[in-house]
This record gives C-alpha cells, structure tokens and sequence, in this order.
C-alpha cells in the first residue's frame, strides 16, 4: 500500500513541500524496517518479498526524483546508489526518526547514523550574515544553514563562549534545526524550555569547533568581523579561531566529558548535565561495558536545578582498558570505544592530561596479561622460577580489609611459599605491602622474586628484635597485576580501599 500511495500523492499534489516531507516519513518506516544504509558501500536499500511491491518502491521513489533498481529473486533490495543514494539518506535523516531528548522511540540502532555520514558526503550550504550589537553590547549574528529547499537560521551569540541557538514553538521545526546541524557535524538535540511550549536547540564552542569545516569558516568570520570592528575582546577571539580554525574531535553518538586533572595532578573524567535522563544513560552505558558504580564510577544525580554527574575513578578508566581487549565481544566493543574517546578528549587538553591518561588506558591493558605459573627470570645472577599464585581478602586486627599475594616459587633451587601483605596506611590511603622474614637468605630470595616480576626492588629493613622486613608499595603492586592470577583481586582490593572520590 505504502508506495502505490505515494504514487498517487506524488501523481496529485507533486513531489515537494508536505508531500516530499511524507515521502521521506514513510521510506524513514521502510528502511528503519528490513531495509538498510550503508555510508561505507553509499546505497540505501529497501527490502519486498514481493516482486510487485519491489516495482511499486522503485516507481514511486522515481516519482521523487530518485534511481533505484530492483534486484533479487526470492527477496526483492530496492537499492538506491550514488547520489541518489545520498538524497534519499538526507531525506530519511531530516523527516525519519524523532531526535527528541528523552523521546522512547528513539533509534536504538545504527542507521541513522550511517544516514548522516552518507547524507553528509552532499552539500550543505551554509553563510553567517552581521554580526550586529545588540541593546545589551552583546555580539549577535545570524547563521543560515540549507539543503535543497530546507533552510534554518540560527543565532549566534560571543559571550564568555561561541553560543548557537535555535528556539520555537513548532517542536518539528526544532527538530529540523538539530537534524541540519547533525548533517553539520554538530552533535545537537532537541530540548524543551521550562514548563513552556518552546524548543531549544543549542551548541557553544567545543560542539561548534567539531563541526564541517564550513560550518566553523562561517563563525570564524563572525568573529573576525566582530573583532575588527571593536565588538569582541582580541584574547577570547583568538581562542575560540585557534579552535574552529584546527578543529575539535568529540566522537559521534557521546556528551562531552571533562578530561582534566584535580590540584593533586590526579586524572578526574566526568559528564555533568541538569537533565536526569542524560546522567542515567551514561550511567547505563558505563554498566553495560562491564563497569560497576562504587568500583569503577560515581552518579549524583541533578536536584533542585544543580548539575548531576558521572564521575569516572581512575581504577574505572583501568579497568575499562582492560576489558578493551580481555572482556566478552560486547564489552570489548565499547570499552574501546569510550577509551578511545577519553584519550582523544585529553589529547586535546595535551600536555600532562594525555600522558595521566595514556599511563592509566596502558596500565589497565597490562593487566592480566602474564601468567605466574612457569614465569621465569634471572635477576642478579639468581634464577627465578615460579610455580603459581594467589591472592585473597583478609580482615585485619584493626578491622581494615587486607590484601595476602601468595606466590610459590624457585630461587636458585630453592623452594618456598611468600605472602606479602598490602594494606592502606597513612593520611594519604598508601597502599604498602608487607613480607616479615627471619633468614637473610630467604630475604634476598623474596627480593629477587619481587624484583623480577615487578622491575623494581622492594625496601629491605631491620627490625630492633631481628626481624627483616621486605616492603612493597603501589609500584609494585601495579607490576604484580600484570598477571592474570592476581590481577581481578588487586583491582578490586584497590577500588573498595581507595579514598572516597569528592563530589
């Protein structure tokens, strides 16, 4: 029935306006059915079991202005390619599914994304018109952004950022000034205004600088105009060209997370919004990659008009590299995909922030990554050998939750069980492990099999009464979660004695 319609719509009331916007409503149901869009192959294909309905959906998408061709023999593809292809997926992303914030029925797979990167690969045209000061002295310009037939103007404002915005009271018309904006390279969504009948759509200057590199000439020469004329302050002028003017990678289909460092030099990852929904759905993201909150992330989520946030703990981004290239293939997916994106995130910070990050993404995959059993080494001239390992919680006298490795090993021909225990001592939480050895001989065995397996030589200290002590901190407990038979109890160990992250 659908494509005999539009025949006949087409046939009556032409191809354009309302009829072009239904047009694109219904093949939107078609494809998001059986059918499909690939960027990567350009084509966007409809799928009929039936030859006649086949026919039907290539004469009505010709109707439209649109080349298809029909192949198959059981299973009819109405396949669109080339340009074709590209006005088809344009059409599918202006008028398919909704973008609405918080809307149920929001796509849930990936070819709307594929939609706009084939529908991307046309032209937009897109040209800033002032700027202008307003009654207030604040810098104003109007943006224009068209496809075909379909133009949106938006403004934008040169405050403390570069702010674009969009408002109505046509809920439809909002969503196409975020779809054209999407088609841009801007991620934008459609967001409603208080408890009033307006849309809001809006972008400042990070999305901005992501976008298509006319879309960021267009503002660039906002406020170059703005500057010349004495409108904008010379400083913050420069900043914001030296970003749309190199351009700002934010990954397709995530908010922008803060990647930065605390006052401690300690790496802080975190998404804040005032809308619940977006907290829960990162929150729901990070437990779908195998992450768990307390562990691995915090939620607070926005009261009373304030912000709410995740919070990503460092042992989260670890333990999220880790399942980049150990968890289950779902996992492995999008871990790392969100670790991909925070190492772009803190590469644009640069500096110390990348290399806090890179540190953290390398420690987490190093993880898991050795076997105890039949390690070998020699150290010092000693031949380490060893032949397996554990490690457990225990509950100390003092009530703190400890942590005993155990490894059996062979030094230099010798045999012999070792337990280090690491507990969280000090105002600074420091983890520090623990060996108590009464012969010197097994002492330089301990500290040859610790040496050899972490790269590094532990302390070794005398007691008054005798006692030897070998003593090991957070380096080497790193280098003992290289393998595979300690690593999950230290990263949990770690997680549930480390000091509570601040809000």
């Amino acid at each position: 029935m659908a494509p005999a319609l539009l025949l006949i719509q087409a046939e009556k009331l032409g191809a354009g306006g309302e009829s072009l916007r239904y047009f694109a409503a219904v093949v939107s149901g078609a494809v998001g059915g059986d059918g499909y869009v690939s960027a990567t192959e350009g084509k966007v294909v409809l799928i009929s079991g039936e030859l006649a309905v086949a026919l039907l959906w290539r004469a009505a998408l010709a109707a439209y202005g649109i080349e298809a061709k029909v192949r198959g023999e059981k299973k009819f593809d109405v396949v669109a390619s080339g340009g074709d292809a590209v006005r088809l997926a344009r059409l599918y992303f202006l008028y398919g599914p909704p973008l609405l914030e918080g809307r149920d029925d929001r796509p849930k797979n990936h070819k709307l994304a594929e939609a706009v990167e084939l529908g991307a690969k046309g032209a937009l045209d897109i040209r800033g018109e002032g700027p202008r000061q307003t009654q207030s002295g604040i810098v104003a310009a109007d943006l224009i952004i068209s496809e075909g037939d379909v133009e949106v103007k938006y403004d934008v404002y040169l405050r403390e950022k570069i702010a674009l915005e969009f408002e109505s009271s046509d809920r439809d018309r909002a969503e196409l000034a975020a779809r054209l904006l999407k088609l841009a390279g801007v991620d934008a969504e459609v967001k409603k205004v208080g408890g009033r009948d307006e849309w809001q759509v809006w972008a400042t200057t990070d999305k901005l600088a992501a976008g298509r590199k006319e879309l960021r000439d267009a503002i660039a020469d906002i406020v170059k105009a703005a500057v010349k004329n004495g409108w904008a302050d010379a400083g913050k002028a420069e900043r914001w060209l030296e970003k749309l003017e190199g351009g700002i990678t934010l990954k397709e289909g995530w908010p922008k997370y803060h990647v930065g460092l605390t006052g401690s030099g300690a790496l802080a990852i975190r998404y804040q919004s005032t809308n619940p929904g977006n907290v829960e759905r990162e929150a729901k993201r990070l437990r779908d990659m195998g992450l768990e909150e307390g562990r691995h992330f915090t939620v607070k989520m926005p009261e009373g008009g304030e912000a709410g946030y995740v919070s990503i703990l460092r042992e989260g981004l670890a333990y999220a590299a880790r399942l980049s290239i150990r968890g289950s293939e779902e996992q492995r997916e999008l871990a790392a995909d969100f670790v991909e994106y925070i190492l772009e995130r803190a590469e644009e910070e640069g500096g110390a922030v990348y290399e806090k990050a890179l540190e953290v993404v390398e420690e987490g995959k190093a993880r898991g990554s050795l076997k105890l059993e039949g390690f070998e080494k020699e150290v010092d001239g000693r031949l380490v050998k060893v032949v397996g390992g554990s490690a457990e919680f225990d509950k100390g006298r003092s009530g703190k939750t400890l942590l005993r490795i155990k490894i059996t090993a062979e030094v230099d021909g010798v045999r012999h069980d070792y337990t280090i225990t690491f507990g969280r001592y000090g105002k600074k939480n420091m983890a520090v492990g623990y060996a108590y050895i009464r012969e010197e001989a097994d002492a330089e065995r301990l500290s040859a099999l610790v040496e050899a397996l972490t790269g590094k030589r532990p302390k070794v200290r005398r007691t008054k009464n005798g006692e030897i002590v070998i003593e090991c901190y957070e380096g080497h407990l790193g280098g003992l979660a290289h393998y595979a038979e300690l690593a999950e109890a230290i990263a949990r160990w770690l997680a549930e004695t480390g000091l509570p992250q601040r809000p």
